[in-house]
């Protein structure tokens, strides 16, 4: 899958949002308040919560002044994350922006109101938290980088731009799950029966 400027990442997801945010925002006096949970440390997601503040002023929302962040990090301890998604709900944040799968995993289990927005997530469908990527339903909804047809789509763009192409290597980390569901969705999803995907794990 071809790599997206960050911005534009940021921007993307904003804009899923914000248009709600900014009709709820008429109704009351209240700037709208977003919720933001990460399980990485603090430390290192400043560029993060730099990028999406950039996204917020691209599209008329400074923070402080239009609209409210709530942030909140792990720590890179995934048993703190259903406490802090709780704690966001408590907030009453309007929205919450939540990665990876934990984080909104814990966010799902704490509010069935709330709209959720996957700022990442693998295998959304296949994770239980939306219905399909067409049709989410429920209140969850966001971008995905690793899925069964995105799998498929990347070897079929790949197979326009190499016409002859026979054989594809990937490597893959023989540790992570999410990797090993990302290998065998490519060789399911295939567009092409004649093209041969070499598979090696480390």
């Amino acid at each position: 899958m071809q790599a997206i400027d960050r911005r534009t990442f940021v921007t993307t997801l904003s804009v899923v949002f914000l248009t709600r945010l900014a009709a709820e925002a008429q109704q009351q006096t209240n700037i709208p308040k977003v919720g933001h949970l990460f399980v990485q440390p603090y430390s290192a997601t400043g560029h993060l919560r730099e990028a999406f503040r950039q996204g917020l002023r691209e599209l008329g929302y400074v923070e402080g002044q239009n609209i409210s962040i709530e942030f909140r990090n792990a720590e890179g301890r995934p048993e703190r994350l259903s406490e802090l998604a709780s704690e966001l709900v408590r907030l009453k944040v309007d929205v919450i922006v939540a990665a990876p799968n934990a984080a909104i995993q814990a966010v799902k289990q704490s509010t069935k109101t709330i709209p959720i927005v996957m700022a990442a997530s693998e295998d959304p469908v296949g994770s239980g938290f939306v219905a399909s990527l067409r049709h989410p339903g429920g209140n969850i909804t966001g971008v995905t980088g690793m899925a069964p047809e995105v799998s498929g789509k990347g070897l079929e763009l790949l197979k326009e731009v190499v016409p002859k192409l026979s054989r594809v290597a990937v490597l893959w980390d023989g540790d992570s799950v999410v990797d090993l569901s990302g290998v065998g969705d490519l060789r399911v999803q295939s567009p092409d029966p004649a093209v041969a995907c070499a598979q090696d794990g480390a």
